[in-house]
């Protein structure tokens, strides 16, 4: 808690400051407005115990939810909070300061965004006033006094006393939230079945897929409505009267206690209470007072997803503290240690599936991890067998990152990555043992100079756009990298400090600002032309500093006027992303009307020109290019601090350092552009020939088109030729994609890449390559793997299954 404190201070001082002139108004009329910033940005209930406005965001003060909140306590806790729903999703509403809450003369609520922009209202007709209530409920009230909408009826993640949950259409209560510090839709949910029976689901971040319920109230065929009763119990009211207890029976003495029932970020339904004065409680906190399941690492087991916690982790609960945590097994780490839902990763470079029995043997082992289980992810078995043989398979196999031994029936299982439902428990009978560097060797592997293991270390920052050139001193480029220091300020769009949310203490470099006659010098007056796209045109360049930089000056095209005001605000982002496999950003110019951006100069151009030359690249380079992608969008889709969706994904935007290190390129001003500089004449986003099929229909655009992208590029590598080449004599093979595909269903790798004595002589990659890139194209972008589980299968560190034979790949040619 501690490190929260000086946050809550400010924010307990936000609230003093902005809510110390608020009125507690029995009814608000119609004309009365709020305000984000300011005195003026909420309305409180009579008695003062609630308010509704303006919420500033924990960490992002100048960002406000529309929310109510418990406002008498020093712990001010958000009860409610605006959603809006798009493409059948709901998130939350967040407006920047000067953002404005309006209850029309019409008597219509209304949210409008600094540009007057409408982004919510809860479309009431006919409201003849506003009331905030000191049961915590914020209606809008017709002439006769009717509610025609209340916050009570669109619960977020938390009931109050007298609030009542009827079963509706959707039958969704509540939904948790993704951490603590996020309101984002967690993994959670709190619904009612078509069948009368309330319970417990875990379900996908990303969309409405649910997992499987872990409670259940069954009460099947008689579900009706989820009641919190001025008593402080919570229950389920059955069709014949009866009432099932969902909490606890009742809190001694509400008049002295607040009273909350939230569904939490870990998918526990807990009921709290708050003194409301001293005599009460001499603690001022939220203390549990119930809790459903009584222990959820227990309760959640799923076929599909992670359960509880990430994937590679497992899940601990301390009875006495009634809290849940998530760990990472030895020799693995968190991907993020404040979203601990995303998992864990090997904290080691992952067994080659190329190792011989003596060297497997050699780097790792088996050792036990006391008291976890990972109860699926089995995928071979051995019976009878002991427990030496049980480790030394496991050694043995690639695959395997994890064996369970049962003595009592001399049983062993194998278990492969990703591990899934993890969970501390004492019932554990069996011998779990996990895979890891052998303590001798560990060291080595984690210092040593392996590409493999410095491709997964987290130094990043953002891409650029196409160009070609000649030379570079990269020596110099990774020496001024090392000399990353802290940064205090660059200008005034930038007054803070910049870190990695990836490194601990380590700082980025932050963008420097050039002048445009400094620019204009570098470049000799823009004179050498090394290309140019839909965004602007780049420049070969060298800087006047003691290393003579060489690099690559992008000059934006006219931006509108709607998005110039968002370039600091993008480049920033682009200042704070950084990986070895993205294209670094080195500076920018945001004088007048000139923008450009400074990219470090890449000395081998494109993979357009490495790939399709006259001569064939090597095939380990092409190996090395494939995992430094599949990385550098691993990276931009999972690991940085915001999703970042590339959307045009082609050989063009890959550009090769020095060493033939790829990196991606051209994605730092996507959402900057004009529609109609990213757009072909289809009207999709992206290039020929690399374009998902989902552009050519009516659905959400998610990373999984970067997937698909991917998966072309990969066979492009393996085959050494473009994906579309009408001028091949034989017309089955002139789509790489079809061709491809119908090669790998008659077990015809080899005419893929005939005359490739290096590919033919690592026919088994070229396979698992094919494989891969055959899931990435799968036509449904849920059949698609992620990047992570790419960069899994073209390690070899997990099994390929046989992808599916898709009916049709969409055209490149549409």
């Amino acid at each position: 808690m501690a490190p929260h404190l000086p946050w809550r201070f400010l924010q307990f001082l936000l609230l003093l400051l902005g809510f110390s002139s608020a009125q507690a108004r029995v009814n608000i009329t119609l004309g009365s407005s709020l305000k984000a910033q300011g005195a003026n940005s909420s309305w409180l209930s009579p008695s003062g115990d609630f308010a509704f406005g303006f919420w500033p965001v924990e960490g992002n003060p100048s960002s406000y939810l529309l929310a109510v909140w418990f406002d008498k306590i020093p712990e001010k806790t958000v009860a409610w909070y605006a959603k809006s729903s798009s493409d059948g999703q709901e998130s939350p509403v967040q407006v920047p300061s000067s953002s404005v809450l309006h209850l029309t003369t019409d008597g219509l609520l209304s949210l409008r965004n600094p540009s007057g922009d409408e982004v919510w209202s809860p479309q009431a007709p006919g409201v003849a006033y506003a009331r905030m209530l000191d049961t915590g409920n914020f209606m809008l009230v017709d002439a006769d006094g009717k509610a025609k909408w209340e916050t009570f009826g669109v619960p977020a993640d938390t009931i109050l006393p007298t609030q009542v949950l009827r079963v509706g259409p959707e039958n969704k209560l509540l939904r948790s939230r993704l951490i603590n510090m996020d309101n984002s839709n967690g993994r959670f949910l709190l619904a009612v079945q078509t069948d009368g029976n309330l319970v417990l689901y875990s379900m996908d971040e990303h969309s409405a897929h649910e997992y499987g319920a872990y409670w259940a109230s069954n009460t099947v065929g008689n579900g009706s409505q989820l009641v919190f009763n001025e008593t402080g119990r919570v229950y389920f009211t059955l069709k014949n009267g009866r009432h099932i207890n969902i909490t606890s029976a009742g809190v001694t003495s509400m008049d002295d206690f607040f009273n909350r029932a939230t569904l939490d970020p870990d998918g526990v339904f807990r009921q709290y209470v708050y003194p409301k004065s001293r005599k009460a409680r001499s603690i001022w906190r939220w203390e549990m007072v119930s809790s459903v399941p009584e222990d959820i690492c227990q309760a959640v087991s799923v076929e599909a997803g992670s359960g509880a916690c990430g994937f590679n982790s497992y899940c601990t609960f301390d009875g006495t503290k009634n809290q849940t945590s998530c760990q990472c097994p030895q020799y693995y780490k968190f991907f993020d240690n404040e979203r601990q839902y995303k998992g864990c990763r090997p904290d080691f470079v992952p067994q080659s599936c190329d190792l011989d029995e003596a060297a497997a043997t050699a780097q790792f082992e088996m050792t036990p991890i006391d008291r976890v289980d990972w109860p699926q992810s089995d995928y071979e078995q051995y019976s009878p067998i002991d427990e030496t043989e049980c480790r030394r398979l496991c050694v043995l196999d690639c695959f395997c990152a994890t064996a369970v031994f049962q003595a009592s029936t001399n049983t062993c299982w194998k278990k492969n990555l990703p591990l899934s439902n993890g969970h501390m428990t004492e019932s554990v009978n069996r011998t779990i043992l996990i895979k890891v560097p052998r303590s001798n060797n560990a060291q080595s592997q984690l210092s040593s100079g392996s590409s493999k293991w410095k491709k997964d270390k987290k130094y990043w920052i953002l891409g650029s756009s196409l160009f070609f050139g000649t030379s570079v001193l990269l020596s110099l480029l990774l020496i001024s990298i090392l000399l990353f220091g802290t940064y205090c300020g660059i200008s005034i769009t930038f007054k803070k400090k910049l870190q990695s949310p990836q490194s601990s203490g380590s700082s980025i470099l932050p963008p420097k600002i050039f002048t445009y006659n400094e620019l204009e010098k570098a470049t000799s007056g823009f004179h050498e032309v090394l290309g140019s796209g839909a965004s602007g045109t780049v420049y070969k360049g060298q800087l006047q500093d003691e290393h003579v930089t060489s690099i690559a000056v992008k000059k934006i095209k006219k931006l509108q006027q709607e998005t110039e005001k968002e370039f600091m605000v993008e480049v920033q982002t682009m200042g704070q992303t950084s990986h070895k496999n993205l294209v670094r950003l080195l500076g920018l110019c945001n004088e007048g009307t000139d923008r450009l951006l400074v990219y470090e100069f890449m000395t081998n151009g494109s993979l357009n020109e490495f790939l399709f030359g006259d001569a064939r690249p090597h095939w380990s380079l092409r190996v090395q290019v494939a995992l430094g992608v599949a990385r550098g969008l691993l990276y931009l889709h999972e690991e940085c601090s915001t999703q970042i969706i590339h959307c045009d994904i082609k050989p063009q935007n890959i550009l090769l350092d020095a060493n033939f290190m790829a990196k991606i390129a051209d994605f730092g001003l996507t959402k900057l552009l004009r529609a109609n500089q990213t757009q072909t004449n289809t009207g999709i986003r992206g290039t020929r020939g690399y374009v998902a099929p989902e552009w050519f229909k009516n659905i959400a655009i998610t990373s999984k088109v970067d997937v698909y992208s991917f998966g072309v590029i990969l066979l492009e590598l393996v085959c050494c030729r473009r994906n579309v080449e009408v001028e091949i004599a034989d017309e089955d093979q002139a789509t790489l994609t079809y061709w491809a595909n119908d090669c790998y269903r008659c077990g015809r790798i080899d005419l893929l890449v005939e005359g490739d004595d290096e590919a033919i002589f690592n026919m088994k990659k070229a396979e698992r390559f094919v494989a891969v890139a055959l899931w990435c194209l799968q036509e449904e972008p849920m059949m698609r793997p992620t990047m992570l589980k790419v960069t899994q299968m073209l390690d070899g560190a997990v099994q390929i299954p046989i992808p599916p034979d898709p009916s049709s790949f969409i055209s490149s040619l549409q």
